[in-house]
Parts: C-alpha cells; structure tokens; sequence
C-alpha cells in the first residue's frame, strides 16, 4: 500500500509568458525531476511548454 504523503500540488508556468496556468498532482518520491508538459496557454492562445515552478 502506498503511504499517505507522498503526492503534492505543484504548479505549471509558460515558459514564453510566465503564467501559472495548471496545477498537477506529483509524486514526489518517485519523480524527482521537475515537470515539463506541453499544455494550452490561453494568454498565448498556442500550446507551449509548462515547467514546474520553483
């Protein structure tokens, strides 16, 4: 069984404007690395790459 903790809410940014558009849920034990996901930015209106944010 998976213990109770492990999974946290991380935001997205744009990486062209900078804007917090989503909110993930990570596991942070078995993903140490930062997200990177193409998603719709609507500031944008194109899809772009979204990071994790510091």
């Amino acid at each position: 069984m998976a213990k109770v903790g492990n999974r946290q809410y991380k935001t997205l940014i744009c990486s062209e404007c900078n804007e917090e558009n989503y909110r993930v849920e990570k596991n942070v034990k078995n993903t140490t690395e930062r997200l990177e996901l193409n998603r719709y930015c609507s500031r944008c209106r194109k899809h772009t790459v979204h990071k994790e944010k510091k």
